[in-house]
């Protein structure tokens, strides 16, 4: 009997675990794009949520803070559905843009301190979950028995 190794199966299961960790990744950068578009809507509107610190480094006016959120919250939404494609491109695309979406996130910490903190930690496990994620060896991994 023969059989041979798929992406998402492999000699004990590997694989599919491998695969899981991108739709987890792809689904945190749907949420955290989600939320960020959310997070630059209500930035873009000046709504009383936002309380700004004074004397911060990050001086920008709370609209500009809103449209760059509103922005990269759509384009890490995008690449999060670019993920579920399995390709390689969307891979690094999405550690980019988790790595961008950290940054400014630390610099949100002023007016929003839990929710950039939480944006920050969602966005650490997708760098993670697409760092560790399915490998030339998982996917050939018994593949010629």
């Amino acid at each position: 009997m023969t059989t041979q190794s798929t992406g998402t199966q492999s000699a004990g299961g590997r694989g599919v675990a491998m695969s899981g960790w991108t739709v987890f990744a792809a689904i945190m950068m749907m949420f955290g794009g989600i939320m960020a578009i959310f997070q630059g809507i209500a930035a873009i509107a000046e709504d009383d949520v936002f309380v700004a610190t004074p004397n911060f480094t990050f001086q920008w006016s709370l609209t500009g803070w809103g449209w760059l959120h509103l922005v990269l919250g759509i384009v890490v939404t995008l690449a999060g559905f670019a993920l579920f494609s399995g390709a390689t491109w969307a891979r690094f695309v999405g550690i980019t843009l988790a790595g961008l979406s950290m940054i400014a996130n630390f610099a949100w910490l002023p007016w929003y301190p839990f929710w950039a903190i939480m944006l920050i930690i969602i966005d650490g496990f997708v760098i993670w979950a697409l760092c560790v994620g399915p490998s030339r060896d998982a996917r050939t991994f018994g593949g010629g028995m």
